[in-house]
């Protein structure tokens, strides 16, 4: 069973601590003991380790105290702020959502089609259907689903009264799930130029494909009027819908967004139609999120829902009980008095990783 510490650390501000003794049966037949220690602070990076008890000086057989291995592994942390967490079942949930920040196996990639001779985001959003050389793409990219009843990943897709459509393009990758958001299988509204009902959903997300049938125009991200739209992979046909279909693909990324792989070859192709390619263009996308993710406007944000939560944590989720109190591993915790009435039983952490 984990322990849960919380505090607020004078330098560090909001921190939230989990300390779990584990022990395994050693080949010589003996049992071998470990810490797997996890610190989670404002910054979007946690802190997870485990270390042999063997590496840690000498300590009863029980094992050491909270306190002693965090001054061993942790010294920067100022043990006299850290209090157990309380036993309400907030403190995994909260633990996890923290975790499941950094951890997301679920994403949204917006697809914007631009038949020949365009080029601007209202012309794309306008296109009531996709081409045969859309069409061929996106059988590339992933599978088109039914929305009613869809149980898995439906990245803010109406699933129950087809507001948002009847189908979409889903697919997984490398234990991700990916849900696109595709312009022309998003609702039209007919004179309305700006097509507010696929714009709520492709323009929030940060990850876009831009698909060129041959003869568009050059595409410029300055076309895109959103706050969010940092990546565009812009992938053009050659030859579509027959045997010599190929694609070419260039990047285009805000200034504060890092460069991300895999790398693209010289002149961005050709690529041949085929399952590379796809897994190219998916590494490409989930890669270009992550990074997307060091954009400041991005940070700031999941910086301040980080701060946030741990704040919580520190505030309303702890007892009387101190670091130094604290029982060692192994052992039933008996807590301490909780500043507020108990919400129920378990506080170990449930965290992704």
């Amino acid at each position: 069973e984990h322990q849960n510490f919380f505090g607020l650390d004078e330098v560090l501000g909001p921190v939230a601590v989990s300390l779990r003794r584990e022990e395994k049966e050693s080949s010589g037949g003996g049992t071998l003991h470990s810490y797997r220690i996890i610190v989670r602070t404002t910054q979007l990076r946690t802190l997870r380790g485990t270390i042999s008890e063997d590496a840690l000086p000498p300590g009863p057989p029980r094992g050491l105290s909270p306190r002693k291995l965090l001054e061993h592994v942790a010294p920067w942390l100022s043990p006299t702020c850290l209090r157990l967490g309380s036993a309400s079942p907030k403190v995994p949930r909260t633990l996890l959502t923290l975790d499941e920040q950094v951890l997301s196996f679920q994403r949204k990639v917006g697809v914007l089609y631009c038949r020949a001779g365009q080029a601007s985001e209202e012309d794309m959003y306008n296109n009531r259907e996709a081409g045969p050389a859309f069409m061929q793409f996106l059988t590339l990219l992933g599978d088109v689903v039914r929305l009613k009843g869809f149980e898995s990943y439906r990245a803010q897709l109406d699933t129950k009264t087809d507001s948002t459509g009847t189908h979409s393009l889903y697919t997984t990758y490398q234990d991700h799930e990916i849900m696109f958001h595709v312009s022309t299988m998003l609702p039209y509204t007919p004179n309305n130029q700006q097509q507010l009902l696929r714009k709520r959903h492709i323009g929030n997300d940060i990850v876009t494909i831009v698909f060129q049938e041959p003869g568009s125009k050059p595409f410029s991200p300055t076309t895109i009027r959103s706050h969010f739209q940092h990546v565009f992979l812009v992938v053009r046909a050659d030859a579509p819908c027959t045997p010599h279909t190929s694609y070419r693909v260039a990047v285009s990324r805000t200034q504060d967004t890092p460069a991300f792989g895999p790398a693209l070859p010289p002149g961005g192709g050709p690529f041949e139609a085929n399952s590379d390619f796809r897994a190219f263009l998916l590494a490409k996308a989930l890669n270009g999120e992550q990074a997307a993710g060091h954009a400041r406007q991005f940070h700031a944000m999941a910086t301040r829902t980080r701060q946030q939560y741990l704040q919580d944590l520190a505030t309303n989720e702890v007892t009387t009980t101190s670091l130094d109190s604290a029982s060692r591993f192994g052992l039933p915790s008996l807590g301490g008095r909780r500043r507020a009435p108990p919400r129920g039983p378990g506080a170990e952490l449930q965290a992704a990783g």
